[in-house]
């Protein structure tokens, strides 16, 4: 089955063949016999092979423009991503160490041992078509593990292009290219992935509704799952902000990749006595936004399209709601009908009339795929943090302060619950070394660096007994 691949602004690009069942089902064996020699491969080795990828970046950044529909710069950057990770990969491949446990029996000792798991499906979204790959891929492949990656089914040709880059470096090492294999297709495709008892791990980007299906398959056969779900995150601005720093970091947040990333800012909360200086700030940045949309590959572009018709209608309805619910609208907002074709809107600040998100019907709950920046004002940060809480997701936040008090309010255990949580550093954008993940509805699991490569390896607990004794732990005595 072939289906049409369109670039980010709405002509046809290619059309790519989806993998059939009987395809996908050669490869998952194919993945795990792979897997049962490169198990043996040495870790530094390994690494060696990674190091080789990284060697070989192309311009994939255009290509994620033309495709997904990110503006130049941010292309780039998204390639950078995966040079970064592989480069992390290469240390991590002489570092994925156990550790020795204390026992409490003399002549004896505890080893925590990691090992390769076997076969790791990652199931990429359209936002992030090859850095979510980078993530997982670098760090299962220093594990040992194969990995099979299902793309989303509107970026395909991303992952096609890395996908080759890769299988080539894997042949000149006498590697089968099925330890990074690669299957396009539909729902479908997704689905038997997660269903089969071949596959050990799945990495799944993507919504919350599908994130939740995702998890039961998997857990249902005793799987293990990475979740990366939605993203519904704020940042708060107190009084002594340095607002030269939080207002662009806020800006981009809101407006950057078209509100599509997964660490947007969706919600902004100002401490009343700044309120009316931030949104003074932030509309002249919005109103300088219109001449600079456009098609994402060129230069001076700074808003790119949305990445389908279906997030414009997204976009559209939750304004409509907005409108609807007494909403003040800041901005101009709808669709941007200077351009003829493409998924083009402008970015929009509205001011919802109610601020509790635990409102029944409250748009500050729902997380809108959009450029749509919700704005708030509190009076004591306590305030804040509450509504920071409040919404199901937990992925990122922001605080922007100078006062350690606050920080340390706001990094504690009564402070704020998202996987990331920012101090003078805005929601978007997340560096390779430190894990990225969530809590909540945004899923749980870790991608990318910190202690994230533990998930990709199976673990032992080995006790040695170098003794001429053998007690039993505890001081348990049995005997007859």
């Amino acid at each position: 089955m072939q289906n049409p691949c369109q670039a980010s602004t709405g002509e046809e690009l290619a059309r790519v063949v989806s993998a059939s069942p009987e395809e996908l089902h050669t490869t998952l064996d194919k993945a795990r016999e792979a897997y049962k020699a490169f198990r043996l491969v040495p870790a530094p080795r390994r690494g060696e092979v990674l190091r080789q990828i990284r060697e070989e970046k192309a311009d994939l950044g255009a290509l994620v423009s033309l495709e997904m529909g990110k503006i130049r710069s941010e292309g780039a950057g998204e390639v950078q991503e995966i040079v970064d990770i592989l480069d992390y990969g290469v240390g991590l491949s002489r570092m994925m160490n156990g550790r020795v446990v204390a026992s409490e029996r003399p002549g004896h000792s505890i080893l925590e041992i990691p090992n390769p798991l076997g076969v790791v499906a990652v199931l990429s979204a359209f936002n992030f078509p090859v850095a979510v790959y980078g993530w997982n891929l670098a760090l299962s492949f220093a594990a040992g593990n194969a990995t099979i990656w299902k793309p989303s089914q509107t970026t395909p040709l991303c992952s096609i292009a890395l996908t080759k880059i890769i299988s080539e470096v894997l042949e000149r090492n006498e590697l089968p290219g099925v330890l990074a294999a690669l299957v396009t297709g539909a729902k479908d495709v997704g689905s038997a992935i997660v269903e089969s008892k071949s596959v050990d791990m799945v990495s799944f980007t993507g919504s919350e509704a599908v994130g939740r299906q995702v998890a039961k398959t998997v857990q249902s056969r005793f799987g293990k799952v990475l979740l990366e779900l939605g993203g519904n995150n704020a940042s708060i601005i107190m009084p002594d902000a340095d607002l030269s720093l939080a207002v662009p970091a806020v800006f981009f947040g809101a407006v950057g990749t078209a509100g599509q990333r997964c660490t947007s800012t969706r919600r902004l909360y100002l401490h009343r006595t700044i309120a009316p200086e931030v949104l003074s700030r932030l509309e002249t940045l919005y109103a300088s936004v219109p001449p600079k949309i456009g098609d994402p590959l060129l230069e001076n572009t700074l808003l790119g399209p949305l990445h389908n018709e279906n997030a414009v209608q997204i976009y559209e309805r939750a304004l409509e709601t907005h409108k609807a619910q007494h909403a003040e609208i800041l901005t101009s907002s709808g669709r941007y009908t200077q351009l003829a074709e493409g998924n083009f809107v402008l970015p929009v600040i509205a001011v919802p009339k109610h601020a509790d998100p635990g409102l029944a019907g409250s748009m500050w709950s729902t997380e809108t795929f959009a450029p749509i920046l919700s704005v708030a004002v509190f009076d004591e940060l306590e305030q804040a943090i509450e509504w920071n809480n409040a919404v199901p997701q937990g992925l990122s936040s922001s605080l922007w302060t100078r006062d350690v008090r606050h920080i340390g309010q706001w990094l504690g255990p009564a402070g704020s619950d998202t996987g990331i949580v920012n101090v003078n550093v805005g929601t978007s954008g997340a560096e390779i070394g430190a894990a990225f993940g969530g809590n909540k509805s945004t899923g749980w699991g870790r991608e990318s660096g910190g202690d994230a490569w533990k998930q990709y390896v199976r673990w032992s607990a080995a006790t040695i007994n170098f003794s001429d004794a053998a007690p039993l732990a505890q001081g348990v005595s049995f005997a007859p």
